[in-house]
């Protein structure tokens, strides 16, 4: 299928590559088919695209990057709808608010989206554990996290090593992301 986006252009997605929401992401319940965008840059931030609106696009990040203590505790409900056993068989992530001011971004861990890689299902979750916040400032921890991955790929390269791309961080296989051609 060809998706005409406001952010990425033109993006071709394979049937294998959408994802299934089928109760939409809170304030979006119309929208129930995405894909996840890697634009190709050093962010580690991918995007979850909707299949039916080219204007809406959500920047979403595993919260384990810059919270490496995060744990989305899921309910036997949740799970059963995931088609689940347990939630090590998914990917979690945070959706990003990202102002103009960068250094104020903040990423929702009250709500994550956990997708069943597997099954190519997903559903955004509101966690009960009072400790998360649905504006957790992160730019900070995201920074420090980025700056030690560039020094990581330095002294490997140095070293005559392989680099380590920041893609290979993520949960999420490379065959699920549909990569932007604007990167």
């Amino acid at each position: 299928m060809i998706v005409k986006t406001g952010r990425f252009g033109q993006l071709t997605v394979g049937d294998d590559e959408t994802i299934s929401i089928p109760l939409g992401i809170l304030g979006f319940p119309q929208y129930t088919k995405y894909c996840l965008v890697d634009p190709g840059d050093d962010t580690l931030i991918l995007w979850l695209q909707s299949l039916e609106n080219p204007e809406i696009a959500f920047a979403i990040l595993e919260p384990k990057i810059f919270r490496p203590d995060y744990a989305a505790r899921l309910s036997a409900a949740e799970l059963r709808e995931l088609k689940l056993e347990n939630v090590n068989q998914s990917a979690v992530f945070s959706i990003l608010t990202i102002p103009e001011d960068v250094t104020q971004m903040t990423a929702n861990v009250k709500a994550p989206l956990v997708i069943n890689l597997k099954e190519k299902i997903a559903k955004q979750v509101v966690l009960q554990e009072n400790e998360y916040s649905i504006k957790h400032l992160m730019f900070k921890e995201l920074r420090a996290h980025l700056l030690t991955i560039h020094a990581q790929r330095r002294v490997a390269q140095r070293a005559g090593e392989a680099v380590v791309t920041p893609v290979s961080i993520h949960t999420i296989p490379p065959s699920l992301t549909v990569k932007s051609l604007q990167a």
